[in-house]
């Protein structure tokens, strides 16, 4: 056949399988809206605040049971928090990586979804204060019978909270987007920049906390700095930047066993990632950090970019919700909850994730992470214990079952903890991604993020490196040649 005609049979076999989709849809059954929930049935009214990885894994669980289910969150949407240094470093995009809650439950007939942030618990009326962001519509009080705390936490900036300006974290999607900014913007400064010693303090990038959000941080700017961005510039190389990962303690990924956390700072040092462990953060201003090592030696290190990965702090509602049942917190603000996930004296509340620590059945703390498996388990035995409860049968202790510890540090580059194995590089590597698209919400959103990074392993482009957002008090300034 002529090549002349070729396209115009392809256009319209094209054409055809548009209309076509789009009759189907048309001809697709309208879904109508429930209607007002009837009566509850007593102690069947469940409330669930927050919709993290334990509020949405406890309502998936209640969403099949014989329970009225209200799920509150002060966003309309569930952000996927181990991914969110992708959004920083313009490898993802948002939407790729956070689901509106109400399309998650929309088929879940007794799930009800609320926006507000929950200011208060009256345990001794059963009811839950929300109060919307919009400001001209009032504060509701929702009833309950059994309760689920999952509020999340915080970064901590250790009683320096003039440094959260200064130092975003890359805990929640507005401030990863700030962050993804200011590294951008590092690089744009530094083409413009002609003196060569305030180009190299925009070139240099402190990652504070060594973690593994920490460490995926500052693998992930080195790949941008040394593999996506050399060729976009003219005056300087974005490879010559210098990416620093600081921490207080003598290792990075402490809780990784320690030929792990060797493994990693070798692989770090191949994506050009300088490790500065035994440093602690004293001080942070629009210049630089000030480090502190273990014997008092004090040093200061230019750096116009700073991200802050280290310490997190329970949510303030773990401490309201403490302070009303009389029970016990920590230094991280994380309210101490029984063996069954309970407030002591409440057994109709339950608190769990980040804001919450466990209480054995021998009367000590258990030594839990603060990961995401954590929450979830939490989540699903939460759950459980509701319809136990409900249906009068037993409830015993929450136990923790530990499948492994993952950290990625960059392309091919990774380390694995499985039932005592240990494993580092691409094996690792093929595992993470296995497992972070299992649990992504949504099929699109799953679809959406392994094209991506198909496209971005087989190009090493980035196609979120966007400069948004205002700009923040803050001022990116270059000299001039009469400075």
């Amino acid at each position: 056949m002529n090549a002349a005609y070729l396209a115009p049979l392809i256009g319209l076999v094209v054409a055809f399988a548009l209309v076509g989709g789009a009759l189907l849809l048309v001809r697709r059954p309208v879904a109508r809206a429930p209607g007002p929930t009837p009566n509850v049935p007593a102690g069947r009214r469940v409330v669930v605040v927050g919709g993290g990885f334990g509020g949405i894994q406890a309502v998936n669980k209640l969403r099949r049971g014989d329970v009225d289910v209200t799920l509150i969150d002060r966003r309309n949407f569930h952000l996927f928090q181990p991914l969110v240094y992708q959004v920083a470093t313009g490898a993802l995009s948002p939407g790729e990586i956070a689901t509106p809650l109400r399309s998650v439950f929309k088929r879940a007939k007794n799930v009800r979804v609320l926006l507000g942030e929950v200011s208060e618990i009256d345990l001794e009326r059963q009811v839950v204060h929300v109060h919307p962001p919009m400001t001209d519509v009032p504060g509701v009080e929702v009833p309950y019978d059994q309760l689920i705390v999952s509020a999340g936490s915080n970064y901590s900036y250790f009683g320096h909270s003039e440094w959260a300006d200064l130092a975003p974290e890359v805990k929640s999607l507005e401030r990863a987007l700030e962050v993804r900014r200011r590294i951008l913007a590092a690089f744009e400064a530094a083409e413009l920049e002609p003196d060569m010693e305030k180009r190299a303090k925009w070139l240099t990038f402190a990652v504070v906390g060594a973690g593994p959000t920490g460490v995926e941080m500052a693998g992930q700017i080195a790949e941008l700095a040394r593999d996506t961005l050399p060729g976009d510039f003219r005056m300087m190389d974005p490879a010559m930047g210098r990416i620093l990962l600081v921490e207080a303690g003598p290792r990075v990924l402490a809780a990784f066993p320690p030929d792990l956390s060797e493994s990693a700072v070798r692989q770090l040092e191949h994506l050009g990632v300088t490790s500065m462990v035994d440093s602690m953060v004293v001080g942070i201003d629009e210049d630089g950090i000030e480090l502190e090592s273990p014997g008092g030696e004090r040093r200061r290190v230019g750096a116009r970019t700073v991200v802050w990965a280290a310490g997190v702090a329970a949510a303030s509602l773990a401490g309201r919700l403490a302070k009303a049942a009389g029970a016990e917190v920590d230094r991280a603000g994380r309210i101490t909850v029984e063996p069954d996930l309970t407030l002591p004296g409440h057994p109709e509340v339950l608190a769990l994730g980040d804001m919450a620590r466990v209480r054995g059945v021998d009367g000590e703390i258990q030594d839990l992470p603060g990961v995401a498996p954590v929450a979830m388990q939490q989540g699903r035995y939460a759950a459980r214990s509701v319809l136990r409860r409900i249906a009068s049968k037993e409830v015993k202790p929450f136990r923790y079952v530990d499948k492994g510890n993952l950290a990625t540090i960059g392309r091919a580059h990774a380390v694995a903890e499985i039932k005592r194995v240990h494993f580092g590089g691409a094996l690792a590597w093929l595992l993470w991604l296995g497992i972070h698209i299992f649990y992504l919400i949504g099929f699109q959103n799953r679809l959406l993020v392994l094209l991506r990074w198909s496209f971005s392993f087989m190009t090493r482009g980035r196609g979120a490196r966007l400069i948004t957002g205002e700009e923040s008090s803050r001022s990116v300034r270059v000299s001039t040649p009469n400075e």
